[in-house]
């Protein structure tokens, strides 16, 4: 019975929090995911109530927790190595900063970009020297491209127009840092990544992948609430450019 009343709960538990990231109209379907782990565990609760794992073979019930603890050590592994990035505060003075982009609206930044262009704002304040690289396009639920509300916000903090460079044609993360390469010599300038912290690491990662050498991650904050749902998705990212080879 016990078994039942967790996996009810865990299942209820799902389904309120994609419920919840679905109200935030980010552009993404990936509360889609947190519907379909509600929907898991309630087939989980369901085979608890009827007592439908006792019925099933033994190899049928190793197969089953070998596969799942499998599942959860890549989890829980993914998860360490996107924490590490969390306090990453990167070097002084470097030569471009890349901010990488994320949505727009009419009104403003979202919340999440908002996050990263105060981290950016504050480093070029503190290193006068450094430029600026603002990366994104216009996604299909966006007013215009990331790129240009980043410039648009930098500029109403006060950075100088002429220290702040446009890219607004990517749409992932891989080309953000492959079209920003474009505006700097990727062997030798310093150069840091501004993102949210759950997206530093790949982040990172995949700049190197593509040949920056001089390269570090500069960790902007995130919201507590919606950091299970950007966890969870930043570890799919993690799995897609890995076997994509971008990282």
């Amino acid at each position: 019975m016990k078994w039942q009343i967790l996996w009810f709960i865990i299942a209820i538990g799902c389904v309120l929090y994609g419920f919840l990231i679905l109200s935030l109209r980010s552009g993404t379907s990936f509360f889609a995911v947190w519907m379909g782990l509600g929907g898991f565990f309630f087939l989980l609760a369901a085979a608890a109530h009827v007592h439908l794992w006792q019925k099933f073979p033994a190899g049928v019930k190793v197969t089953f927790l070998t596969a799942a603890a499998v599942c959860l050590i890549c989890l829980v592994w993914i998860m360490a190595v996107i924490f590490g990035g969390f306090r990453k505060t990167g070097e002084r003075n470097l030569d471009y900063l890349i901010v990488l982009g994320a949505q727009v609206r009419e009104n403003g930044p979202s919340v999440v970009l908002q996050y990263r262009l105060d981290t950016a704002c504050r480093y070029l304040e503190e290193n006068p020297d450094t430029l600026c690289i603002v990366s994104g396009g216009k996604g299909w639920n966006e007013p215009f491209p990331e790129a240009e509300g980043m410039r648009d916000y930098l500029l109403q903090e006060g950075i100088a127009e002429d220290r702040i460079l446009m890219e607004a044609e990517s749409h992932n993360t891989w080309e953000n840092i492959q079209n920003s390469m474009q505006m700097l010599d990727p062997g030798t300038d310093t150069v840091g990544i501004v993102t949210n912290n759950f997206h530093l690491f790949r982040s990172c990662a995949v700049a190197k992948k593509a040949g920056i050498r001089n390269v570090c991650g500069i960790a902007a904050p995130s919201k507590l609430l919606y950091l299970p749902n950007n966890m969870l998705r930043e570890v799919f990212g993690v799995i897609k450019d890995t076997v994509k080879k971008n990282i």
